[in-house]
């Protein structure tokens, strides 16, 4: 090989590193969780709003002491944790192993969008929640600031991959990207997406733009 090969091969794979590492995107696995609105909090744990156990990554948002059993046609699932503060109408996000054990076939979709979406019953120590809607499989995604998005050359909405190595490394796309300023940088799987790359919590992935 020529010395000028050499040198060029060294440094595509320089450029190659240094990329990399700029498109690296720390990791939150989102365990099953219910955000709930007010009126069905009040059914369910009467007036006493609700307590907080922990403040989550996500500026505002944090992990309540108060829980709830997921009811499904086919199973229950104990001690799933609301997560606050209060939204406009409930959502409750699971994985497909979740699913499988409710008995309940729920879309993937974003957050918010509860088109099309399943429901089952809230058990809580108050009170019953009976939804016809609001249980969803989160559609994974990277909430980041504009900032970010201006450093990792992304918009808004715009769909990408991100890619990981390790014993079961792992590329996934159809990951939408959500920008704000109220976000701080990070890509959100459910359990088994995480567990099929053997992730955890703050493990960086590489971002692949289109």
């Amino acid at each position: 090989m020529e010395r000028k090969q050499l040198v060029r091969l060294i440094q595509d794979e320089v450029v190659r590193r240094l990329r990399s590492q700029v498109s690296m995107v720390p990791v939150a696995v989102s365990n099953r969780h219910i955000h709930l609105s007010e009126a069905d909090q009040r059914v369910l744990f009467g007036d006493a709003p609700l307590s907080r156990l922990r403040d989550l990554s996500q500026p505002g948002e944090f992990a309540a002491r108060e829980t709830c059993t997921l009811v499904g046609p086919r199973g229950a699932i104990e001690g799933v944790r609301i997560l606050g503060p209060l939204r406009c109408s409930t959502q409750v996000e699971i994985s497909q192993t979740d699913a499988y054990r409710l008995g309940v076939s729920p879309p993937v979709q974003e957050s918010g969008n509860h088109e099309g979406s399943v429901g089952l019953t809230l058990v809580g120590p108050a009170g019953t929640v009976v939804l016809s809607r609001g249980v969803i499989m989160a559609l994974r995604h990277i909430h980041m600031t504009p900032e970010d998005a201006d450093r990792l050359a992304v918009r808004d909405r715009e769909t990408v991959a991100v890619r990981f190595g390790g014993d079961r490394s792992l590329t996934l796309g159809s990951v939408l990207v959500r920008v704000s300023p109220r976000y701080r940088l990070e890509l959100h799987l459910d359990t088994d997406e995480a567990n099929a790359a053997l992730l955890r919590n703050g493990d960086l992935v590489e971002l692949i733009r289109p």
